[in-house]
């Protein structure tokens, strides 16, 4: 079974897919993961995430990076937003997605274009979504608790325009799936989201 959870940043989609992937034994791969070690790829080459070029050759990052801890902080994922913009970037880590999603028995992947471009055939399809707001205060939270001195402000203003890079980049860009089940998190505890998803998934695999 191949389960694509897509959405947002900070919208719960990676403890979401988290906790499947650990339900049903699969595989998980955090596909924004990829991006962030790109992005971190650029800025430890001092390159510029907004030149293809740079963006580019950072693709090619050792897979140590992947452990980085830095790649968790929110100056990696603004610059995995910006660097994932290039078509070349995402083309260079597509076959690397695709790969994991075909394994035998299935896999969970998130990101922001599993249902659409990675796995279009996969068995189930979330969309996890919430506003702005609530996304913004967990965030914040996971900031705090981290030791990170940030701003509710700044950080709901860098969620915004990461949305709205991710939205309108004309390499696939965030959207659901036709046939992908929306699910907003905004008002759900961490548990409630999961044991929503949980729930959704038995259904559509059911079927």
């Amino acid at each position: 079974m191949i389960i694509a959870v897509d959405g947002p940043t900070a919208s719960g989609k990676g403890t979401i897919a988290k906790a499947l992937a650990e339900r049903y034994g699969l595989p998980h791969l955090d596909t924004g993961l990829l991006y962030r070690a790109v992005g971190r790829g650029v800025a430890l080459a001092g390159g510029d995430p907004d030149d293809p070029a740079d963006a580019l050759a950072a693709t090619a990052f050792p897979p140590e990076l992947l452990g980085d801890p830095e790649l968790r902080s929110e100056a990696s994922g603004g610059l995995a937003s910006r660097v994932s913009i290039h078509p070349e970037v995402r083309a260079a880590l597509l076959e690397r997605q695709r790969a994991f999603a075909a394994r035998p028995g299935g896999a969970v992947l998130d990101g922001r274009d599993i249902g659409t471009v990675i796995a279009p055939g996969a068995d189930v399809k979330l969309f996890v979504t919430a506003s702005v707001e609530a996304r913004a205060e967990r965030r914040f939270n996971e900031m705090r608790e981290a030791g990170r001195a940030v701003t509710l402000e700044a950080i709901a203003a860098d969620l915004r325009a990461r949305d709205e890079r991710d939205r309108n980049r004309a390499a696939a860009p965030l959207v659901a799936a036709p046939d992908a089940i929306v699910l907003d998190t905004s008002a759900l505890s961490r548990e409630d989201a999961i044991a929503r998803a949980v729930a959704l998934v038995d259904r559509m695999s059911a079927k």
